[in-house]
């Protein structure tokens, strides 16, 4: 009796590189076409789940004294949370989401209908990451381990206003670069363990090296004017911090992952 499986699915294998390429130009087209009201909602799911990601990692760095490299690596894995939910549970991250760009310079998807599908998501996860800072405040999840985790999540708040907007530009690019490249091998994947492993290590990354991730921000940084009482976290410090890693998401995702994989393995082919 024949087995009914492909090969690479009876070994375990992953995609091939040009193989994820197809996935992720068929996915382009399907994300760019779907309505808006999935969009919204799938968006506002996603930014819950990368604030949760990100509530984790203050938890989880608070009170440490494993070492800075090991503790931010281990609340990198921490953080990690987000992306599981958003890749595995299905929602729609503005970030993983630049990765359209390929499905639009290979003329599959217009524009407009790129834009429209970052300018939807975008506001979801927006909504989403500040309902988690309602939440988060609601819930006194600050006051955990007598306040010190509310230090901490002021702390991350103070670090990103006090940031330069050129070093926020070049530590968005790499994060979306990281974060792109963890949603391209979770493409590559067959099994739920297959996708997670493949996220762990990209995102635990640029986590542990300080990178911006633009949809993490919108919750730390309201979060942290809200428990700052110093006024170290401003609002104009903040909204400059929020548009500079957008932008500089934009590029890495869009130019030095969906750009160069579009290079080497869309480039040419009809």
């Amino acid at each position: 009796m024949s087995n009914p499986l492909p090969d690479h699915q009876m070994f375990g294998d992953a995609y091939t590189p040009s193989q994820i390429a197809e996935r992720v130009l068929k996915m382009g087209v399907t994300k760019a076409n779907a309505d808006a009201t999935t969009l919204l909602i799938l968006g506002i799911m996603a930014g819950a789940f990368i604030a949760l990601g990100g509530l984790l990692f203050a938890v989880t760095v608070t009170g440490s004294n494993l070492g800075f490299g090991i503790t931010r690596f281990i609340g990198g894995i921490s953080f990690c949370l987000g992306l599981i939910l958003v890749v595995i549970g299905g929602a729609e991250l503005f970030t993983g989401n630049n990765l359209l760009a390929m499905a639009w310079a290979g003329n599959m998807i217009s524009t407009k209908a790129m834009l429209r599908n970052w300018c939807i998501v975008y506001l979801g996860n927006v909504i989403g990451a500040l309902g988690m800072v309602a939440c988060t405040s609601w819930a006194h999840t600050a006051d955990m381990a007598d306040g010190t985790v509310g230090a901490t999540l002021i702390g991350i708040a103070q670090s990103k206003v006090h940031l330069g907007l050129g070093a926020a530009f070049i530590k968005g690019i790499l994060c979306n670069t990281l974060v792109c490249l963890a949603v391209w091998l979770a493409m590559g994947g067959h099994s739920v363990t297959d996708k997670i492993l493949a996220i762990i290590f990209p995102i635990s990354a640029f986590v542990a090296m300080g990178f911006e991730h633009s949809i993490a921000n919108w919750f730390f940084l309201p979060l942290g004017m809200m428990l700052d009482t110093s006024g170290n976290v401003t609002m104009q410090g903040s909204i400059l911090n929020l548009v500079v890693v957008t932008f500089g998401n934009i590029v890495g995702g869009s130019l030095l992952v969906a750009g160069v994989y579009w290079v080497a393995y869309v480039r040419g082919n009809k």
